[in-house]
Parts: structure tokens; C-alpha cells; sequence
């Protein structure tokens, strides 16, 4: 089945290069990948328009305003060629050849998947916020959670059809996760390494005010989806 990756990109004008390097190995006569520029505000679109030409199998959408990090992968999942569809992040913190593995999965247990990778290598602090956060969204909403934000994210385009106004922030993760569970698709995880950035600093994981805005983002929405299973 032809599979598509998008990746969002937010003013990450200097890691394409080397992003672009990666995407080569992922992107064949199956498998295309999608890099939305979302809305950055560098060199980002002369950067794509100068290197993409020299690689065969990936493409660019332009989101001219940035409306959030989901929006800019709704936007990319709603480009897609695929029959299976997934993202992973721009920052090579998790390498887009992931992507390749996590297709076995599919292979292996067929279209009623949801396929993410499980993350290692990640400082102590990040480990524990993430299982803070796995233990608040398994006990609200009644279902097993567990490092909700990890990269790639797969599953087919049926499955992206049924979703109903999904989140154009960092809760999408969690939306496709728990949209996942609630129509009983199979959740499979496989091991990523998760390393440093290759350039620039994260846009939200800076700092612990900028975690506290993430958590209140995030609860909101849990609630919010709570509010829904019990109508």
C-alpha cells in the first residue's frame, strides 16, 4: 500500500538539509513525504523551493499563516496520496526512517492498526512529565495512555476519514491516540531513539512555563473529550 509521511515545519529552515538527507531513504515509488511549510516566517520556503527538486518523492504545502502544529499536519494528511498515512516531527529529534519500520506493522497486523513509536533516550525529567501525563489521560479517560506525543504517528486513511474536528495544537497527538482506542483499532509501538535537536530549540519544551501552558492545553481538550464519552 502507498504510504504517506507529513512532516510540519515551523521556521526549521536549517535543519532541511539534513532532514531532507533522511527523507531520501524513506521516499520510493510507494512511499511519498509531505514537508508543510506551516506558516514559517525564515528562509524556510527558499530553502524547499531550491533543495526539493533533488529529491524525487517529496513535496512541499505551504500553510501561508501559522494556525497551530495540527493544523499544519492536517493540512498535510489532507495533500496525501496514501492508503496509509503518518507524521513525525521536523527537528530530527526522532529520525524519519522510523517511519519504515513502523510499515512492518502494518504488514505484520494488518489495516486495523495505529502505530506509534515508544521513545527512549530521553532526559530523566522528560520521562517523568510524560508518565505525569500517561497516568492523568488513562485514569480521565478510561483508557491506557502511554508517551502520547511520541513520533511517528501511522495509520490508514479510513481511519483519518472518520475523525471529526480534530485539534489544530499539540492535542492532535492525543486525539488520533484516543480516537485509536475508542474504535478499537489495534495500538502497536515499536522503540525510537530520541536524541537532540540537529539545530534551533523546541517551541514548546523550552522551559517549565512553557510546559505549564502545554499541560493546561492539554487538559482542557482531555476534558473536553472526557465531557464527550459521557454524552
Amino acid at each position: 500500500m502507498r504510504f504517506s509521511l507529513v512532516i510540519p515545519c515551523y521556521n526549521e529552515a536549517a535543519n532541511l538539509p539534513l532532514l531532507l538527507e533522511r527523507c531520501k531513504g524513506v521516499a520510493g515509488a510507494d512511499t511519498e513525504v509531505i514537508l508543510v511549510d506551516n506558516g514559517s516566517t525564515d528562509d524556510s520556503p527558499q530553502v524547499l523551493a531550491r533543495l526539493l527538486p533533488a529529491y524525487p518523492g517529496c513535496r512541499s504545502v505551504r500553510v501561508e499563516q501559522n494556525q497551530g502544529y495540527g493544523f499544519g499536519i492536517l493540512s498535510g494528511l489532507r495533500a496525501a496520496r496514501g492508503e496509509i498515512l503518518g507524521w513525525t516531527h521536523a527537528d530530527m529529534q526522532t529520525d524519519p526512517q522510523d517511519a519504515l519500520r513502523g510499515l512492518e506493522l502494518f504488514a505484520s497486523h494488518g489495516a486495523r492498526s495505529f502505530v506509534k513509536g515508544r521513545r527512549y533516550g530521553r532526559p530523566l525529567s522528560d520521562v517523568v512529565f510524560t508518565l505525569g501525563m500517561s497516568v492523568f489521560e488513562t485514569v480521565l479517560l478510561g483508557k491506557p495512555f502511554w508517551d502520547i506525543n511520541a513520533q511517528p504517528t501511522m495509520f490508514t486513511r479510513e481511519f483519518f476519514a472518520t475523525w471529526s474536528n480534530p485539534p489544530h495544537d499539540f492535542s492532535l497527538d492525543l486525539y488520533a491516540y484516543y480516537e485509536a482506542r475508542r474504535q478499537g483499532l489495534a495500538v502497536h509501538r515499536f522503540p525510537v531513539h530520541f536524541g537532540d535537536r540537529a539545530h534551533g530549540v523546541s517551541h514548546w519544551n523550552v522551559n517549565w512555563a512553557a510546559k505549564r501552558k502545554f499541560i493546561k492545553r492539554t487538559v482542557d481538550f482531555s476534558l473536553q473529550l472526557r465531557r464527550n464519552v459521557k454524552q
